[in-house]
């Protein structure tokens, strides 16, 4: 499976647990909110100042290693 930036941080979060670690690592605590329901990755991205091309690199990088 490969993440993408339209995705909602919920359904990254259903795909593996880990990623948030990933998203909290980065100082997007939104993981257990409700908006974690209806933002993507890219809107929260750039809701915290954070680059999502880069976000969304780290993440598929913890995906295809496991």
């Amino acid at each position: 499976m490969k993440a993408e930036k339209s995705m909602k941080i919920a359904e990254l979060i259903d795909i593996d647990r880990g990623i948030a670690a990933i998203l909290m690592n980065a100082g997007m605590h939104c993981v257990g909110c409700m908006a974690a329901h209806g933002e993507s990755l890219e809107d929260a991205c750039e809701v915290h100042g954070i680059d999502a091309d880069k976000m969304l690199a780290r993440i598929n990088e913890y995906l295809a290693d496991k």
